[in-house]
């Protein structure tokens, strides 16, 4: 049974109530926290090291998250989402990650830039026939890179010629999560390379279409639950109906969605993070050296504290970027403060892991490994790390003019 009524949220009260009354999660969140937790627990963790060690898609959990309304949680609640804001999506797309960092992958990038992009730009007719059939367990893509445009977004070179009323849509997208699986992509192009940014614009594919091909998956260090494949565009045909938002709004389309993907990536990191310490302490209360648990001697004691703190302190950044975004104020500062802070958190307390489990942080018998390589994406994709630099000093100097 769906427990979709539960994650419907309120609007009412102030930024410090509904983030977390300084100390802790809304009885609502709570609930959510709860049931996702409940779901990893049951339905992720058991199957999350063979997932990884055979590139499987969880095709079955996929379906029953649907099921939960996980995949649709910032979607109005008139198209059959949830309502919920991004602090929920936080929250839900945390404790996913700590049961399967593959699965919390498709549930974030899903979320923040399919489901929440058409949400926020997409015309009613666009949210009836892509929007409303991909919350209950359909999922669709987002296709902005290119292999000489990542962190370059305005150097796209996918082209969209309009002809009548239609554009043919031409060139090669790169890192499409869930491009195998999905059934509807957000593919970016350019009606006019001289236009560079400007001239970038937002379209609705159905996929499979005439004329896109996809490449094969491709095979990860970490998240290998999750499809990665490239998208070749060979004279598609998009009616002109499908563009989101006007021609040449595509540009900020893609970088306010990025803002609440980043917080999504943060909030993985997370789950990842709170896993590896987890496992680190349980391992640490069991395993003996020097005729005692590690977890007395100082050495290992030092290594926990400092997992920890990175970890909480990177947590109230996230939860305090997820608010912000929500307030209808510029948040690409703490956005990227969040994923920088959270990702960095992730590898550093994943290692530790790998450190206080020693040799059998090594080996797959352990999900020490595995967190390891889950945690290196989210300092990669949705900007690379220095990139996060980069804007929060440019906002922070400009806050300063």
């Amino acid at each position: 049974m769906a427990l979709r009524p539960i994650f419907y949220s309120c609007s009412t009260g102030n930024t410090q109530k509904r983030l977390f009354s300084l100390h802790k999660l809304s009885e609502q969140h709570q609930q959510l926290k709860k049931t996702c937790r409940d779901f990893a627990k049951k339905e992720l963790r058991p199957v999350a090291s063979q997932l990884d060690k055979t590139g499987k898609f969880p095709s079955e959990q996929i379906k029953k998250l649907g099921e939960l309304g996980l995949l649709g949680i910032t979607a109005d609640e008139k198209y059959g989402g949830c309502g919920e804001s991004t602090l929920g999506m936080s929250v839900a797309v945390e404790e996913i990650s700590k049961g399967c960092g593959g699965t919390g992958a498709i549930v974030s990038i899903h979320n923040a830039l399919y489901v929440n992009l058409l949400n926020n730009f997409g015309s009613e007719e666009q949210k009836q026939a892509f929007l409303s059939p991909f919350v209950c367990g359909r999922l669709g893509c987002f296709a902005l890179s290119e292999p000489d445009a990542g962190s370059d977004v305005s150097s796209i070179a996918t082209t969209a010629q309009l002809d009548g009323d239609k554009y043919i849509l031409n060139g090669h997208k790169s890192w499409v999560t869930t491009g195998i699986e999905g059934e509807a992509a957000v593919i970016f192009a350019t009606v006019d390379k001289k236009l560079k940014h400007k001239g970038i614009t937002a379209f609705l594919v159905p996929v499979p279409t005439a004329g896109l091909c996809k490449g094969k998956p491709e095979d990860k260090m970490g998240i290998r639950a999750s499809s990665t494949c490239d998208y070749f565009l060979d004279n598609v045909c998009v009616p002109k109906d499908n563009v989101i938002g006007l021609p040449g709004q595509g540009f900020a389309i893609a970088m306010k969605q990025l803002e609440k993907a980043r917080i999504g990536i943060a909030s993985q990191a997370l789950g990842i993070a709170q896993a590896a310490l987890d496992l680190a302490v349980e391992y640490s209360k069991e395993r003996k050296a020097f005729g005692q648990p590690i977890n007395k001697l100082q050495a290992v004691k030092l290594r926990l504290a400092e997992m920890a703190t990175r970890l909480e302190s990177a947590r109230l950044l996230v939860w305090r970027a997820a608010v912000i975004c929500d307030e209808a104020k510029r948040s690409s500062k703490y956005s990227s403060m969040a994923k920088l802070a959270a990702s960095e958190a992730a590898t550093f307390v994943s290692h530790g892991a790998i450190q206080i489990l020693g040799g059998m942080g090594y080996v797959s018998d352990l999900p020490a490994e595995r967190h390891y390589r889950d945690a290196r994406i989210t300092e990669i994709y949705a900007g690379v790390n220095d990139v996060q630099k980069l804007i929060i000093a440019d906002m922070l100097l400009k806050e300063y003019k």
